[in-house]
This record gives structure tokens, sequence and C-alpha cells, in this order.
């Protein structure tokens, strides 16, 4: 698992480790059942505190992504794929969000945002 910490970002450190593990999971790269780097390792990758990565690996227990088993460690959860696929519909309408509220922003209409939108989706189905 690599995970990438930006000093730029405006996110802290333990939302910058979450949603890289998150979008790991959600993308299929981590399976069900995968072990995740102990809370200890994964601070010493990355050189931050355990605190941090403890509070990363609490957040995503809470969504049901990964199960934190005592004494063995933290694996990606057997959630089905139903929950995941759920969990990504949530996230990609949270960016559609964004793209309206920018469109507003710019005055464009509906099925200019459609258009535009549908022009896009062909561009990037075309080898």
């Amino acid at each position: 698992m690599n995970i990438i910490l930006s000093n730029a970002s405006s996110d802290p450190i333990y939302i910058q480790i979450m949603n890289q593990i998150r979008q790991s999971i959600l993308n299929g790269e981590l399976k069900a059942g995968d072990s995740l780097p102990s809370i200890r390792q994964l601070a010493k990758d990355l050189q931050v505190s355990v605190i941090t990565t403890k509070r990363a690996y609490e957040e995503l227990e809470k969504e049901q992504l990964i199960d934190t088993v005592v004494g063995k460690g933290c694996f990606v959860s057997g959630a089905n794929k139903d929950f995941i696929r759920e969990q990504r519909m949530k996230r990609l309408e949270e960016k559609m969000m964004e793209v309206i509220r920018e469109s507003k922003e710019l005055s464009m209409k509906q099925q200019d945002v459609i258009d535009h939108m549908t022009l896009l989706f062909e561009e990037e189905q075309t080898p």
C-alpha cells in the first residue's frame, strides 16, 4: 500500500491517510480480508504520530470499511459488494453536486451541463 502525504494539502494528515486507504478499498486495490499495516508500522513508514494513524483507522472502522481484531490487526472489512457500491455512489453524488454548484456559478443551463458531460463521457470511452 502506497500512501503519499502532502504538506501542501489543506487536509489534516489523518484525513489524507484515510482518503487514500478508502480509495484503495473502494476501487478494489484492497480486497475484503486483506490486512493493513499495523498502526505503529504505518506511523513509522509515514513518519507521523501513532495517534494520527490510529485516528485514520478509527474513522475507517466507523465507515465499516475496515475491521480491527484485537491482537491480530486491522483488515479490510468483509462488507458486501452492494455496501461498497453504495459508498462509491455516495462519493460520486457528492462530486456531482460540486459540478452542479460550479455550473450554476457559471450560469450554465442544465442541458449545457448534460451535453458537456456526455461529450466528456464519450471522449473517455474512445481508445
